[in-house]
């Protein structure tokens, strides 16, 4: 690149001035603190994403007689909630530390597993040569676009088959392996894993599966992490099928929640307090891994 001298001396002094202006911006560049308008942007998405849980506490805060008169019945949650909480953790309607520790059982298993059968699938399309790989990846992937909800009733049906029904084995089983699972591990290994690690570990005399467990789990942590977190929040939130296929008696947390719903009578306050204690166990999960979250995200998504 010419300096700025020989610029000045072969095209002027405006053409020096314009190419020193650009130098300086291409070096500061990356280094550069962010502005005022990009803080108060970054604020405006907190506060957008904040609202819905505070709004969740200013309802649990009250009662359903002055929420039936104003959406907005006050304005900061006051110590009523902790009685709210309490209500919901000893409802007679079920037992919350029952359908907490199978939220956890189903989330923690069905996260792990997840995380090794996609990471097995995903280094098998992704670094192994066998007949009909690509047309069965894209097959994979095809199946994203079928609608869970046509699956349900023969998945239904092969419960109750085998006396499933009502058991956390029902949640657990069918979300052992995702089509976005192996896609995500298949894209992350084509760019992270070198050929040559996989060689050299054959070389050595290293079987497949211990050329997998040693080296292709360590290159897919950052991925694998991220699965993991993925697929532990959605399980936790699951809703749909753990309502179909669990029982009052053996429920998971977002299940319990409407349990607390009267035939006639919803009491908004005591739903909204259970739906917060739902939420606050992913709130702190996300104050620990926010950072693996987002490290996982930005390292599947940058090639090269």
């Amino acid at each position: 690149m010419s300096s700025v001298p020989m610029i000045r001396q072969s095209a002027g002094p405006g053409a020096a001035r314009a190419a020193a202006r650009s130098s300086r911006g291409k070096a500061g560049g990356y280094n550069r603190r962010p502005g005022v308008v990009t803080y108060v942007l970054l604020g405006i998405a907190v506060l957008v994403g904040l609202g819905p849980i505070y709004y969740t506490l200013l309802l649990g805060s009250s009662d359903p007689a002055a929420i039936s008169q104003n959406p907005l019945p006050q304005l900061l949650p006051d110590a009523s909630l902790f009685d709210k909480f309490s209500q919901v953790m000893n409802s007679d309607a079920f037992s919350f530390w029952k359908a907490f520790w199978n939220s956890v059982i189903i989330s923690v298993v069905t996260a792990a597993a997840t995380v090794l059968f996609s990471t097995l699938a995903g280094f098998s399309f992704a670094k192994l040569n066998f007949r009909g790989r690509r047309p069965l990846l894209v097959f994979v992937i095809a199946t994203m676009a079928v609608p869970t909800q046509l699956g349900v009733i023969p998945l239904y049906i092969i419960m109750a088959k085998i006396g499933w029904i009502g058991t956390l084995q029902a949640v657990i089983v069918p979300a052992l392996v995702t089509a976005f699972g192996v896609f995500w591990m298949t894209q992350y290994l084509e760019e992270a894993l070198p050929y040559e690690l996989i060689e050299a570990a054959r070389v050595d005399g290293a079987s497949m599966f211990r050329t997998f467990w040693s080296i292709a789990m360590p290159a897919a942590r950052p991925a694998a992490a991220m699965l993991a977190l993925f697929t532990f929040v959605t399980q936790w939130t699951n809703f749909f099928w753990p309502s179909i296929v669990l029982n009052q008696d053996n429920p998971t947390l977002p299940v319990a929640v409407r349990l607390l719903q009267a035939n006639y009578f919803v009491d908004y306050s005591l739903v909204m307090a259970g739906v917060f204690l739902v939420t606050l166990p992913l709130i702190i999960l996300f104050m620990f891994a926010g950072r693996q979250l987002v490290a996982g995200i930005m390292a599947g998504a940058v090639k090269g």
